[in-house]
Formats: structure tokens, C-alpha cells, sequence
């Protein structure tokens, strides 16, 4: 496995950079892929570029591609309103974008093609949000035969392995990871609002405020961090 080239999806959360660092830590060569797609937090992507440059990923390319021309979402649609009020067990928020992962993987699989890469690196995680369905263990498993099916490389018997090893951990977990990798942690986005300081009510940044608060972070649970 070392010494391979892997693409990671880096939103410039905490989950898609600790996902980036493991993949480095197992000897990859990185290169990261990030998204400005409408999203009402941008702020995310200046996030992304700070991380890459830390990482040391080998190459970082940004793809422009506007879900915001349709919305569907209060991440791409400014006349929804955020949830604020914790999340609901079993209710998938408004804050889930319509087919977001699922064309984001596609080009992820189409670069990862083209750089002869081994893998496709996500940050995904099934615990957060009440499960998005594009977070899911069943569409991740899914897609992975859609990608040995739809591709040259796959079809020669060498396709592109979609890895998500934050897809079960809880967020606790996922922050003492980044602790262990030496994550700038306080450069990372988590937060929805769309300012460039974060909120602190999102449900983003309550479940990230909440995990830092286990993790004994009392230093990064103000505002300024979240």
C-alpha cells in the first residue's frame, strides 16, 4: 500500500483532513479534491487550501460546480433557515444536499482514474446528522461496485477502492485522531452559517463543540474555534 497515489476529499472539515492525514500516515501519495459548489459557507475552502499546504498534499485542485442553481438545501439555498436546535434521531435535516457526495465521488473517481491513483479517500461518517443516506456503510458499498463497474481501471481489475475509515467512528473518536496526527484542529471548518466567524448554534458546530468538550479541548469550545 505504500507509496501509492490516493485522492482525498478535503472539505476542509476536521473529518476530511483526519481522513487526508491517515492516508498519508499509511504511506500514500496525496492529493487532495475540493468542492466549490454554491455552498453558503466558503469559508470551508480557505480552510481546505490551509490544510493542504500543512498535510503536504502533492497536489490540490479545487473543481467548481454550482448545486446552488437548483438548491434542495439550506447549505445552497439562502431562503432556508440553518437547524439550530440539535439533531433529531431519525430525521434527516435540511442541511443534506441533494446528490452531493454521490457527484462528488464520481469526479473523485474520475481524477483518481486519470492519476493512475489506488484510492479514493473519504471523510464521511454515518454517526453525524442522523445518517445522510450518501453517508451511509450501504452506499458506500453500493457505489464501490458502480466504480469497479464504470471504469477502464476497474474492468482491467485494478479500480479505484473507495476508503472511508471515519464511516462508524463517533465524533469523539475522529477528534483524538486528529490530536494524534497533529491536526491543526483550530484550522479546520466545521461551521454552516456562512460567516466568517463561526456561530457556535449550528448543528455542525454543536456536535464538533460537544466533541472537543470530551476531548478535553476546552481551549478550542469558544466561537473563535467551534
Amino acid at each position: 500500500m505504500a507509496n501509492c497515489t490516493a485522492i482525498a476529499l478535503l472539505s476542509g472539515g476536521l473529518d476530511s483532513a483526519t481522513a487526508a492525514a491517515m492516508a498519508k500516515e499509511a504511506g500514500h501519495k496525496v492529493i487532495g479534491l475540493s468542492f466549490d459548489y454554491g455552498q453558503r459557507h466558503r469559508r470551508e475552502l480557505k480552510a481546505a487550501s490551509e490544510l493542504a499546504n500543512y498535510l503536504g498534499l502533492v497536489e490540490h485542485q479545487v473543481i467548481n460546480i454550482n448545486l446552488a442553481q437548483w438548491g434542495g438545501s439550506s447549505l445552497t439555498d439562502l431562503n432556508q433557515v440553518i437547524p439550530s436546535q440539535g439533531v433529531k434521531k431519525g430525521v434527516i435535516p435540511n442541511t443534506y444536499v441533494p446528490g452531493r457526495n454521490t457527484v462528488f465521488i464520481a469526479i473523485g473517481l474520475s481524477l483518481a482514474e486519470a492519476r493512475g491513483a489506488k484510492y479514493l479517500v473519504l471523510g464521511i461518517n454515518a454517526m453525524d446528522y442522523s445518517g445522510y443516506p450518501d453517508c451511509r456503510e450501504d452506499y458506500l458499498k453500493a457505489y464501490q461496485s458502480l466504480a469497479n463497474l464504470s471504469s477502464k481501471a476497474g474492468r482491467e481489475g485494478h479500480g479505484i477502492n473507495l476508503w472511508a475509515p471515519l464511516i462508524k467512528w463517533q465524533k469523539i473518536d475522529i477528534v483524538k485522531e486528529a490530536m494524534r496526527l497533529a491536526i491543526p484542529i483550530e484550522r479546520t471548518w466545521s461551521c454552516y452559517s456562512g460567516k466568517e466567524e463561526p456561530c457556535g448554534v449550528c448543528d455542525s458546530c454543536r456536535i464538533r463543540n460537544e466533541a472537543l468538550k470530551k476531548a478535553n479541548r476546552s481551549d478550542l469550545c469558544s466561537s473563535q474555534y467551534l
